[in-house]
C-alpha cells in the first residue's frame, strides 16, 4: 500500500483508493467525469481548527466555514454537526444553508454589493450577523431593519492595507480592493460614526480578510496589530466597544509538492500570541476571534476523476492528454494559472514518467487542467485523478459549451453518498423560453 495523501492511497495491486474504497469502483458506478470527496477528511479538518482555537483562545472564538469554497446542503449538515458556523456571500448560499436547517444565529452574511432583496432575506430570516461593506449598504440595512422592527447585528469590513503576497486576483486586504473600507479613510470613520445614530443597527465587530493561499503567519500578525489598534481608537474616540474581530481566512493549502504543508495549529498559536500582546499594549479587552477557513477545510478532501479520450503528440512541441472534462468543471487554471498534481487511477508502480499537458474538451484553447506536468504514461480510456479539488472546482463550475455540471459523491463511513446529482441535458434547457 502506498499513501498519496491523508485520504488517498494505492492498494497493493495499484488501485487508487479514497478512504479504502477503490476509485475505479466509484467511477464505474457514477461515470466520469465526477468529483469524489472524503467526509472523514472534511470532519478531521474541522476538528483541527476547533481544537487549536479552543487551546489558544479558550471559549472566545468561532470558526466559520467559508461557503464559497464548496456549498451544498450536505456540506452545511457536516459543518453544523462539527459545531462550525458559516459565512455566506449570496442569497443562493444563504438559501442553501437555510434549506439544510442550518442555525441562522451561526450564519454571517458577506458581500461587497448586497442587493435590497438579499439584505431583506437576511433580516427576515434572522441571520446572526451581517458584514457591512459600505455606507450605502449600512443605510439600506437600517431602513430594512426599521421596516421589520428588528435590530440587526453587524460587523464592518475593513481594509487594513496588509500585503499578503498572494495572487493579484485573490488579494483582498490591500487598499486597492473592491472590498471594505480603507482603515485610514474618512469613509471608514463616517460609517462607524453613522452606526451610533441608527436605532436598528448594532455594531458588534470588525472584519478583515487579507487574501488567499497565504503560507506565512506574519501578514496575519500584522493585520491583528492594525485591527486591534483601530479597535482601541474606536473605543476612545466614539465610545463604541468592539466585541468581535473576524480575521477572515486565506490559510494556504498544499496543491503540489513544492507548496508548504502548513500546520494550522501553529498559525493559530502565532495569531493568538500576537492578539494577547497587542491587547495588553493598547489596553483593549480580548475580543471574540473569528476565523473563516474554507479552502483548507475541503480542498484536500476531494479529487476529480476523468477518462482519457484522446492523446495528441506534437513532435518537439507538446503532448496533449485530452480528458472528458475541462474548464467547465475546473476553471482555476484559466483564472489563476493554478497547479495540480495528477495521478493515474491505476498505477503500475513504475517510476517512468513523461511530460504532458492535460487539457479538456471545451472549445477554448485555454481549456487546460495542468500544463507540462510529469505523470506516469497513460493510454486512451485510462482514468486519471486530479488531486486537491475539493475547494472551488464545484463552486466555480459552469455550463460553458452547454456541458452539464458534474455530480459530487461523498465517501462516508465506507458508504457512497451522492450529494449532488449530475445535471442532465434537460437541466441545461429548463430555463430556456
Amino acid at each position: 500500500m502506498k499513501s498519496i495523501m491523508d485520504c488517498l492511497n494505492y492498494d497493493d495491486f495499484g488501485n487508487l483508493e479514497i478512504d479504502s474504497i477503490k476509485v475505479s469502483d466509484i467511477s464505474q458506478k457514477f461515470e466520469t467525469p465526477l468529483y469524489i470527496m472524503s467526509e472523514k477528511k472534511i470532519r478531521e479538518n474541522c476538528r483541527k481548527y476547533i481544537k487549536a482555537s479552543k487551546k489558544f483562545f479558550g471559549n472566545k472564538f468561532q470558526i466559520l466555514y467559508a461557503s464559497k469554497a464548496f456549498s451544498c446542503k450536505h456540506m452545511y449538515k457536516i459543518i453544523n454537526e462539527e459545531n462550525l458556523g458559516t459565512d455566506v456571500v449570496s442569497e443562493g448560499e444563504l438559501f442553501t444553508a437555510l434549506s439544510s436547517d442550518f442555525p441562522t444565529e451561526k450564519i454571517y452574511f458577506h458581500g461587497n454589493n448586497k442587493s435590497y432583496n438579499e439584505l431583506k432575506m437576511a433580516v427576515e430570516k434572522n441571520v446572526g450577523k451581517i458584514i457591512v461593506d459600505n455606507i450605502r449598504e449600512l443605510t439600506l440595512l437600517n431602513e430594512i431593519s426599521k421596516e421589520m422592527k428588528k435590530i440587526t447585528n453587524i460587523l464592518i469590513r475593513i481594509k487594513p492595507g496588509v500585503e499578503a503576497h498572494t495572487h493579484e486576483f485573490i488579494k483582498t486586504g490591500v487598499i486597492d480592493s473592491k472590498f471594505g473600507n480603507d482603515i485610514n479613510s474618512k469613509e471608514c470613520e463616517e460609517i462607524i460614526k453613522n452606526t451610533r445614530n441608527m436605532q436598528n443597527i448594532k455594531l458588534i465587530g470588525l472584519h478583515c480578510h487579507i487574501g488567499s493561499q497565504i503560507f506565512s503567519h506574519e501578514p496575519f500578525e500584522l493585520a491583528c496589530e492594525i485591527m486591534l489598534k483601530f479597535i482601541a481608537k474606536i473605543k476612545k474616540e466614539y465610545n463604541i466597544k468592539i466585541n468581535e474581530l473576524n480575521l477572515g481566512g486565506g490559510f494556504g493549502v498544499k496543491y503540489i509538492k513544492n507548496d508548504l504543508n502548513i500546520q494550522y495549529e501553529n498559525f493559530i498559536e502565532k495569531i493568538s500570541n500576537k492578539i494577547f500582546e497587542v491587547c495588553e499594549k493598547f489596553n483593549v479587552e480580548h475580543p471574540k476571534i473569528l476565523l473563516e477557513p474554507g479552502r483548507s477545510i475541503v480542498a484536500n478532501s476531494g479529487i476529480t476523476v476523468y477518462t482519457v479520450g484522446s492523446i495528441k503528440n506534437i513532435p518537439n512541441v507538446r503532448k496533449y492528454v485530452l480528458v472528458d472534462g475541462g474548464m467547465n468543471d475546473n476553471p482555476r487554471y484559466i483564472m489563476y494559472g493554478a497547479k495540480y498534481e495528477i495521478i493515474p487511477v491505476k498505477t503500475s508502480f513504475k517510476k517512468t514518467q513523461e511530460k504532458v499537458t492535460v487539457a479538456g474538451k471545451c472549445c477554448e484553447s485555454g481549456d487546460i487542467i495542468s500544463k507540462n506536468i510529469l505523470i506516469e504514461p497513460v493510454k486512451i480510456n485510462d482514468q486519471i485523478a486530479v488531486l486537491c479539488t475539493g475547494a472551488y472546482n464545484f463552486s466555480m463550475a459552469s455550463n460553458y459549451n452547454r456541458i452539464p455540471r458534474l455530480p459530487v459523491v461523498m465517501v462516508s463511513n465506507g458508504q457512497l453518498k451522492l450529494i449532488v446529482k449530475r445535471e442532465t441535458l434537460e437541466d441545461i434547457t429548463k430555463n430556456d423560453l
